[in-house]
């Protein structure tokens, strides 16, 4: 049986969803931050002999599917189906292979990622080598934003001075950074960050600044401070070369993660 989840729900859900909290980290947050009685999100539960099996989360026009085991594929691709509105699949790649096939539009892009976390950092740097790493304020927002667009992974990303002042405002993530000479020219931040894990994005080093170690400092501060809260950290990653960065510092590949975007 799959029925939509409420306040009263909530227990056994995250039950289900914090046995895995990094994989689950875009489930929990959300929940998190707008529970289950907005018009925006909506979480539906498959329920086997009473007992929670599988959650779908739906956040605007994406849905994140999650589950342990089998689960009720038609019956969730039913639901997905059916909102005329919805424009992004993501998940775990083993769980979102199981949809794909019945989701009936037309497919626009598909990206599938390296999925990592980390619950034990590795440090590289002794602490005084961090020292002239910095917090990101509201003062320093703009320089940021200044700096990623001038990394070409970044073209085209939706970040701007009201997103990252939303973030910060809200608590559900953070950014370091570096300078030389007075500019800023690398920088890691945090995203969807929750009770229990937090995704790390954002990485990125200003070309002419490059093989400093500026990023893996920045890195190791960041990751620092979250696994000293007592949350595990999670990334995706397309690039060996930075996957190997990341593992230096105790990141794991645990999977791969699938976005897929349909036709509106």
């Amino acid at each position: 049986m799959i029925r939509l989840l409420t306040a009263a729900d909530h227990d056994i859900c995250m039950e289900l969803v914090q046995q895995q909290p990094a994989e689950n980290l875009f489930i929990i947050g959300d929940i998190e931050a707008f529970g289950y009685d907005q018009p925006f999100q909506k979480i539906w539960g498959q329920f086997e002999e009473d007992k929670l099996i599988a959650v779908l989360l739906k956040y605007e026009s994406n849905y994140v599917p999650y589950a342990q085991g089998a689960f009720d594929v038609e019956g969730f691709a039913e639901i997905i189906n059916a909102d005329e509105k919805m424009t992004d699949l993501s998940g775990l790649k083993h769980i979102i292979d199981q949809l794909e096939p019945f989701i009936g539009k037309e497919l626009f892009k598909k990206q599938e990622l390296y999925y990592a976390k980390c619950t034990a950092l590795k440090k590289i740097y002794p602490e005084q080598d961090l020292q002239a790493v910095e917090k990101l304020t509201r003062d320093t927002i703009e320089e940021n934003v200044a700096l990623l667009k001038t990394i070409p992974e970044f073209a085209g990303s939706p970040t701007t001075v009201e997103s990252k002042l939303r973030v910060l405002e809200s608590n559900t993530g953070r950014t370091y950074f570096m300078r030389e000479g007075g500019v800023m020219v690398s920088s890691a931040s945090t995203t969807a960050e929750n009770s229990l894990s937090a995704m790390v994005v954002g990485v990125a080093t200003h070309a002419d600044y490059k093989k400093k170690g500026y990023a893996t400092k920045c890195m190791q501060k960041l990751c620092g401070e979250l696994l000293d809260e007592g949350r595990s950290l999670c990334l995706f990653y397309d690039n060996p070369a930075a996957g190997a960065i990341y593992k230096r510092l105790g990141f794991e590949d645990i999977g791969f993660w699938n976005m897929l975007r349909y036709q509106k």
